[in-house]
């Protein structure tokens, strides 16, 4: 029981982390077509908080 619990914790961190980065790669995609390079290198710092 308590295994099935901590691979279903790690599941739901990992699934976390990857919507994270997707959200984070979208954030990037737009603010690259704004031309916003302040909040290019904002979100590139986000970014490698998280790899």
């Amino acid at each position: 029981m308590i295994r099935n619990k901590f691979e279903a914790a790690e599941k739901a961190r990992e699934a976390h982390k990857q919507s994270i980065k997707k959200n984070l790669e979208h954030r990037l995609e737009v603010a690259r077509t704004k031309g916003d390079e302040n909040l290019i290198r904002q979100i590139e710092a986000e970014m490698q908080y998280f790899n």
